[in-house]
């Protein structure tokens, strides 16, 4: 049986905290009035978590508290007490084997790890990666792929794709653990975030879309076909799957799945003054048209923002940052 604790039924934490998505995920938190304990490496950098504090409800209703999640006792202290875990991977900006895939790996270890000891947990939402999915060799032009579907570890070994290789392993190793140790685990698996900006700096995605803005190809030739999500429902996501008492296994957040031809087309329909790039390099080869089956959330009445809505919010986010584009 579960204990019960009722001074915790409102009280998650979210790893990662001062992140892109973490920091949005936790402002949809506070406005839904969750009490949030967010786990970062310095909550003492005011440069790094200002635009936390600035969030409404963070006054009354959030905690930031220090956690190295790449040290096992170190992330201890953020889960006790807490009824769920949103779980945010380490992150890397140097994507080479070595630095990448053993940190991201252990690092949702030690979040699992700190979670089982919490006794009033309820559910670990872990956020993993599209490119935990998408990389196999089997896809052709008519392919759906869902929940069932993973990357091919061998074929992201050979392409070298070490961030693709690291969630792939992460979210195995996280469902092994879960497994083995009765945790109530749900994975939610984005494509490419997409909105507005609360950090003080870029994510490498949002460099990517900002350099896509300028007229730059090479980033998202690298990308090629990709499915593209607000961050808000991102966000709504993790919330929903948490909230909902059946929700179990893994779920696929996705809206449009584009080319990056047909990308580009849809930003320069819309905004017609920048000058949106008309052809990119095929890094990988001609990848098939592939979709994302999502039934799993839209059976549950999730509504997903299309292609224009990102843009608009993340250009507007941009523009009140100070960024050129």
């Amino acid at each position: 049986m579960e204990k019960k604790n009722p001074g915790t039924e409102r009280k998650v934490c979210v790893t990662g905290a001062a992140g892109f998505f973490a920091s949005w995920l936790i402002k949809v938190l506070l406005q839904l009035g969750y009490h949030v304990t967010g786990a970062v490496r310095d909550p003492g950098n005011s440069r790094k978590v200002a635009h936390l504090w600035a969030l409404e409800g963070a006054k009354d209703r959030l905690q930031l508290v220090k956690a190295n999640l790449c040290e096992e006792e170190a992330s201890i202290l953020p889960f006790w007490d807490a009824r769920a875990s949103f779980t945010q991977p380490v992150q890397f900006l140097l994507f080479s084997q070595a630095e990448i895939i053993d940190p991201t790996v252990q690092g949702t270890l030690n979040v699992l790890r700190s979670c089982k000891r919490n006794p009033f947990l309820r559910r670990v939402v872990l956020t993993s990666s599209s490119a935990a999915v998408r990389i196999r060799e089997d896809i052709h032009s008519s392919s759906v792929l869902d929940e069932s579907s993973w990357s091919s570890e061998e074929l992201c070994e050979r392409l070298k794709l070490w961030y693709a290789l690291a969630k792939t392993l992460a979210e195995k190793a996280a469902w092994e653990f879960a497994k083995e140790n009765h945790i109530d685990l749900v994975t939610v698996v984005p494509t490419f975030i997409i909105g507005p900006i609360l950090p003080p700096g870029l994510s490498l995605t949002a460099s990517d879309v900002l350099g896509l803005l300028r007229g730059e190809t090479q980033q998202f030739s690298l990308h090629g076909r990709m499915g593209y999500l607000h961050i808000d429902d991102a966000a709504r996501c993790h919330v929903l799957v948490y909230e909902h008492a059946a929700a179990n296994g893994r779920y696929i957040c996705s809206s449009s799945v584009l080319d990056n031809h047909e990308l580009a087309a849809r930003i320069a329909k819309r905004f017609p003054w920048l000058p949106i790039p008309k052809r990119f390099d095929e890094s990988y080869g001609k990848v098939p048209a592939y979709t994302f089956d999502t039934s799993k959330l839209l059976n549950m009445g999730f509504q997903f923002k299309e292609i224009e809505e990102m843009f608009d919010d993340f250009i507007q986010s941009l523009k009140e940052k100070g960024y050129e584009i």
